[in-house]
């Protein structure tokens, strides 16, 4: 199967959750909106008509199916990959967390868009600081804490034993963002989360994982995606 990923070509963004799947398991893909005349064609693909267009990137065309929402699409990935649990209730599990996953993901991005994408950042900045702040003091612990007692309790390298899934790679991919956009409260906090830290340095050990972080299809943190770095939010 050659599978078509259709994101936004200049962010990591969530489609950055599924090209990591993709990556791990060196499945054959296509990164479409980063080829030329990408943009139309994924645009084309979000048209309201017949069938089930997806409302936005990232989507995933496997065949004649196409899948929307990245933790919908990792659903119909994990198994596909070898990067779900074979038992169902192992799968529901695994898109339980990357759900969760998707409610950390939604409150990183809140914390330079509180008040809503439509505005620019500099027109918020006031409660950008304030929303930053209640999310390092609230939020951080209780989400990085709920993962991180989990790998406790686990007792193996990765959330669900031995073998990485799909939600391990996304909190690589947590780590990494935070370290960017906040790199002094994340310095400060990772003590907390040592559990966290050993996953995600196992995660970036990874043959493949390496590979393509080395490589020119990882895109580059920038401030235009999720995790954003603004000095005044990291104090």
């Amino acid at each position: 199967m050659r599978y078509e990923l259709y994101y936004w070509p200049g962010i990591q963004g969530r489609g950055e959750y599924v090209r990591l799947a993709l990556e791990e398991a060196g499945a054959d893909y296509a990164d479409v909106a980063r080829s030329e005349r990408g943009m139309a064609a994924m645009m084309r693909m979000m048209e309201v008509g017949k069938g089930t267009p997806p409302f936005a990137p990232p989507f995933l065309k496997a065949g004649k199916l196409v899948v929307g929402q990245t933790a919908n699409i990792l659903l119909y990935l994990g198994p596909r990959l070898g990067l779900a649990p074979k038992p169902e209730e192992g799968k529901l599990w695994v898109h339980q967390l990357q759900l969760t996953v998707a409610d950390l993901v939604l409150e990183i991005h809140d914390t330079h868009h509180p008040l809503g994408p439509s505005l620019y950042y500099e027109d918020q900045r006031g409660p950008a600081k304030k929303r930053s702040e209640e999310f390092w003091n609230e939020r951080v612990p209780k989400y990085l804490g709920y993962f991180e007692n989990l790998l406790k309790n686990n007792g193996g390298s990765y959330l669900t034993g031995r073998r990485p899934t799909y939600v391990d790679l996304s909190l690589f991919q947590i780590v990494e963002g935070l370290r960017y956009a906040f790199p002094k409260r994340m310095k400060t906090f990772e003590r907390n989360i040592p559990g966290l830290i050993g996953l995600h340095d196992r995660v970036a050990a990874r043959p493949n994982i390496k590979a393509y972080l080395g490589s020119d299809r990882r895109i580059a943190f920038n401030e235009d995606g999720i995790f954003r770095h603004y000095k005044e939010l990291d104090l």
